[in-house]
């Protein structure tokens, strides 16, 4: 087959489920060509990994304005009904105020570039994560082209604004939709007509085969946690670093290591330094997979205090390697993460019950905890399968192409 991927920015440190959708894919003998709407704007320290897929993807605001309008009307002249009825689609599915017009006619023009480009290296679907703005592009770029696209849902920023970003005409439209979870599965249902929710497919993400071990690393002695994420409001981590300052001055021992960086990366330090907490916490800033796969490896469990996810493949590699979970239950999270079997789940925005939860992980025996990591690898090789996930998905693409 010959597949597009198009998502908003490709390829980052954060965007691992794609990239190892993609890699699979050509692995099996698939042609597979990544688009993107921008790149990212601080990749200079990125892995070579994500290198290597920036390299080969066509990143469509490079181009220069000149290039995307003259693109945009010869494929105009090209099928004018057809950029009519996409035009038609942007303007029904536009958000509202003059900012949502606007928008809907600068993804027309890189609409009309992806369908001009999928043409000439003939696509025969096209497939979108996220399914927010870029999908506004898959969907039009779908209309001009014929192309049929198929999208895959996470969550939760799309549950916000469902209307805003049309989410029920995007599954309509779509050869199919696939969601991450049953949750994520329930919420495409709330916001779409029930006569499309056969369109609908669990796809759940996996790790890379990179974390398909069964040599599992022994639990250390030390009370060592470890955070991986974007350092944001979603992540919850204010209540993550008030929660290691109580069990502190509770007279617990901590070492929290936190891989990530982002927009609250400042307000953390600040609070750190306030709480005097720098011999307790530490931020390394992003990592790659296999440095992020080597702390996790050294720390007792992964915690995760958040406030909005989908379900972290974060929590699937600390899966992989041994290491129980301590989380929110929220979304689909406990679809994976069993309260006292394989991690700790707390109310989101609970400190008491993340300061007791950070007790129970630290004061636990090596041999318990291992336990637990045993038993959280044996339930992610039941649900999130690496190969049965990607034959799902190629399956679904070839339905999708057969019928189109």
């Amino acid at each position: 087959m010959k597949i597009a991927y198009l998502t908003s920015i490709y390829a980052r440190a954060s965007d691992t489920f794609i990239r190892n959708e993609v890699i699979e894919l050509r692995a099996r003998g698939h042609e597979v060509f990544t688009f993107s709407i921008r790149r990212e704007a601080n990749d200079k320290n990125v892995s070579t990994e994500v290198a290597a897929e920036q390299s080969t993807t066509d990143y469509i605001l490079e181009k220069s304005p000149l290039t995307l309008i003259l693109t945009f009307f010869a494929v105009f002249f090209k099928s004018p009904f057809q950029i009519l009825s996409a035009f038609k689609l942007a303007w029904k599915t536009r958000a509202l105020g003059l900012r949502g017009a606007f928008l809907q006619l600068a993804y027309l023009v890189e609409a009309a570039y992806l369908a001009h480009r999928m043409q000439a290296v003939g696509i025969e679907i096209v497939h979108n994560h996220i399914a927010e703005n870029s999908a506004n592009v898959a969907m039009l770029s779908s209309a001009m082209s014929g192309i049929p696209y198929s999208m895959t849902v996470h969550g939760p920023g799309i549950f916000f604004h469902p209307k805003h970003w049309a989410l029920g005409e995007k599954i309509a439209r779509s050869a199919f939709t696939a969601t991450i979870t049953s949750f994520c599965k329930s919420q495409c249902m709330l916001f779409s007509d029930a006569n499309v929710w056969h369109k609908l497919h669990i796809v759940r993400c996996s790790v890379g085969k990179s974390f398909d071990v069964s040599n599992i690393q022994p639990i250390p002695e030390a009370p060592r946690l470890v955070f991986v994420g974007r350092l944001c409001a979603e992540k919850g981590l204010p209540i993550l670093v008030e929660a290691v300052a109580q069990h502190v001055e509770a007279g617990g021992k901590c070492e929290l290591v936190l891989i990530g960086d982002g927009p609250l990366r400042k307000e953390i330090e600040t609070i750190i330094e306030r709480r005097k907490l720098q011999s307790a916490i530490k931020i390394l800033g992003w990592k790659g997979s296999v440095e992020v796969r080597a702390e996790i490896e050294r720390c007792r469990a992964l915690v995760l205090p958040s406030f909005a996810e989908g379900l972290p493949v974060v929590i699937m590699e600390a899966f992989a390697l041994g290491r129980p979970v301590v989380t929110t239950q929220i979304a689909g999270i406990p679809e994976l993460v069993i309260d006292q079997v394989n991690g700790w789940l707390v109310p989101a925005g609970s400190v008491e019950r993340l300061v007791q939860a950070l007790g129970q992980v630290t004061m636990a025996t090596p041999s318990a905890i291992q336990q637990m990591g045993e038993r959280a690898s044996v339930r992610l090789r039941e649900l999130h399968d690496f190969n049965t996930e990607v034959d799902k998905l190629e399956s679904l693409f070839k339905a999708a192409i057969k019928s189109s």
